[in-house]
């Protein structure tokens, strides 16, 4: 048994990826994702909740913050990242998952974090990072 309890919010972000997979993606281009962070939990906290959904809406929107509106490729901490839609999905899991282990979720008993961004209506990519 588990539950589960998801939030979302949206990026907007400049990059450009390297390799010939790419093609034209190459290049400097935007994107747009909508970002659903899922935190897991094995049993309820004494509250009746996996995580609090206004506390876990602002952790995923300071993560955003940090990335929306910028150019990717000129972040010191992501040179020599590609920034493919999974690794932004493993970014933003492995950034909200090291703020659950700082307590930010307070006394959370979480299990798991899933971070999926949408690239499309048709086209997704998530990562699952184990608490």
């Amino acid at each position: 048994m588990s539950f589960s309890v998801t939030v979302r919010d949206h990026l907007m972000i400049a990059h450009s990826l390297r390799g010939a997979v790419f093609g034209p993606a190459q290049r400097l281009h935007g994107a747009t994702y909508l970002v659903d962070a899922t935190f897991r939990a094995a049993a309820l906290d004494d509250d009746g909740i996996v995580v609090d959904i206004g506390r876990a809406q602002q952790e995923l929107g300071g993560i955003v913050a940090e990335l929306t509106y910028r150019n990717l490729d000129d972040l010191p901490d992501l040179q020599g990242v590609n920034t493919t839609t999974e690794r932004l999905c493993q970014i933003i899991g492995d950034r909200l998952a090291e703020r659950a282990r700082q307590r930010a979720f307070g006394a959370a008993r979480l299990t798991g974090i899933a971070v999926a961004l949408h690239e499309s209506h048709i086209a997704w990519a998530s990562y699952e990072v184990t608490l």
